[in-house]
């Protein structure tokens, strides 16, 4: 018998999984005092998947693709399979366990086991140790995997009796805000549908209009609900035709390349100091955060003569109410964000303005209806049209709530925690886990669009630096001096 199926967007990700460019993998590298205990992980992980049935299941997809994916226990789990060791060579340094950190998330899974793995690393320099996670977005989102990792970190080094850490509480990530669900619809206004869709379909995209055809389809189906499900449908069903048919190319002139080869690079931010850069410039924590991705790939265009205004972001909006236990409750957004040479209280006001109207969209409600129907489409019509619409973007950023406090894993203390989320088509993908009182970032990199990643990640904190150092001296300000600066005009 079938078990749970994946969602709608979980069979869309999952259908798309065997594109090199459209690979939906999760990796962190946890660097810790000394190498973990891989006896006591494995013991440990074995409890876990008593305790959380999709560590032992894994996918299984029909044959003609009629019904969607669904979960079942694996017959052969062995969780020696998915939890295993490795020694890096000497010297042992940090970039070494970026490099296997990159590999492992560059090998497909074995889908006939569950989707993810753990390696123990050991053989850095100081006797220092890591470990590297890695797991399929089909499993979970950044949320749900640091729900996940509760299962094997602790708040002590060696206590008496294994206790998970407790998961943080918070559905978002820092200051990420976010539709925390859908209010019912009403039945659409096709004609006003209808003029949305008029440009690109006159444009003679054929693909696009059958795309079209199956989000149209989804909607009318929600509208017959005769509990009816999501605020707004004929506003909703417009916006999601907007997203749908967005044909306008990605905007770097640099960044258009994809070698699908990945280099990881690292770097951290003080969690406090960022905390007070949205508060002085009239910001979140996550619009400083976009804002100093973006100031840094407008450098790294300067420095390399393509200078660029604007560049298109996509973010996840979290769709998960506090403690859902969802695998995947998220939505992507698109946003044109200002990477030109701007004053970073210009910058944070645009940067906000712009993140906050993209979480007022309508058709975030509507995402996992909108990939039930696009799931059905021919697969060749589909990676076309999922290839276009990745085409569209420069890169990503995703930004995680993770603990307030100290972790260990099998008795090994964590000292940082770096998250690396998918390209997924992208240049790169930036994307920040909260620790202790640091925001780790981990930055993964196409090496066909971004030739000098080590570049990028200086970019990244040459910005923070300027940034963070702009909202100092604001905090420093006599009292009554006006700020220096003011919002900026422009399109989301």
């Amino acid at each position: 018998m079938p078990g749970a199926p994946l969602t709608g967007a979980e069979a869309l990700m999952w259908l798309l999984d065997d594109e090199p460019a459209l690979r939906s993998t999760f990796v962190s590298v946890s660097l810790l005092d000394h190498p973990a205990d891989l006896a006591r992980l494995r013991e440990r992980l074995v409890t876990a998947a008593g305790q959380l049935p999709v560590l032992r299941q894994r996918v299984v997809a029909p044959a003609f693709g009629l019904v969607p994916p669904w979960w079942a226990d694996d017959p052969d789990f062995d969780v020696a399979r998915h939890v295993r060791a490795e020694r890096v060579p000497a010297p042992g340094a940090l970039r070494d366990v970026l490099d296997l950190a990159a590999a492992r998330a560059a090998a497909p899974f074995d889908t006939a086991h569950p989707l993810w793995e753990l390696t123990v690393v050991d053989g850095l320099e100081d006797g220092r140790g890591a470990l590297v996670a890695k797991l399929h977005h089909v499993l979970a989102d950044g949320v749900g995997a640091v729900r996940l990792s509760a299962s094997f970190l602790d708040a002590s080094p060696s206590p008496d009796v294994p206790q998970a850490a407790p998961a943080p509480g918070a559905a978002r990530g820092p200051d990420a805000g976010g539709r925390t669900g859908a209010a019912p619809p009403r039945l659409p206004d096709l004609a006003a549908l209808a003029t949305d869709l008029v440009a690109p379909l006159a444009a003679g995209a054929e693909e696009v209009r059958r795309a079209v055809a199956g989000v149209a389809a989804g909607v009318a189906h929600a509208a017959r609900d005769p509990n009816g499900a999501a605020a707004d449908a004929w506003g909703a069903a417009r916006a999601v035709a907007r997203q749908a048919t967005m044909l306008e190319p990605a905007r770097s002139p640099l960044w258009a390349k994809r070698a699908h080869d990945h280099r990881f690079e690292v770097t951290s931010l003080a969690l406090g100091d960022v905390r007070a850069a949205g508060k002085a410039l009239g910001g979140t924590v996550n619009d400083v955060f976009v804002t100093i991705i973006a100031a840094a790939a407008g450098a790294y265009h300067r420095a390399h003569g393509a200078p660029v205004d604007e560049l298109r972001v996509s973010v996840p909006i979290s769709t998960r109410r506090d403690h859902d236990a969802s695998r995947n409750a998220w939505a992507p957004a698109r946003v044109v964000v200002p990477t030109g040479d701007l004053r970073p209280a210009d910058r944070v006001a645009e940067v906000h303005r712009r993140l906050n109207a993209v979480k007022s969209d309508p058709s975030l409600g509507l995402v996992d209806l909108v990939a039930t129907s696009a799931r059905l489409l021919p697969r060749p019509l589909l990676v076309r049209l999922a290839l276009r619409g990745v085409g569209t973007v420069d890169f990503a950023c995703s930004n995680v709530r993770g603990a307030p406090f100290d972790l260990w894993i099998a008795g090994s203390h964590l000292e940082a925690n770096y998250p690396f989320g998918p390209t997924a088509g992208v240049a790169f993908n930036a994307t920040v886990l909260s620790y202790g009182e640091s925001l780790d970032l981990g930055l993964n990199a196409d090496t066909g669009a971004v030739e000098d990643p080590a570049e990028l990640r200086a970019c990244i904190d040459a910005a923070a630096d300027e940034v963070l150092g702009m909202a100092r001296r604001r905090r420093r300000r006599a009292p009554g001096t006006p700020p220096a600066g003011g919002q900026l005009g422009g399109n989301a």
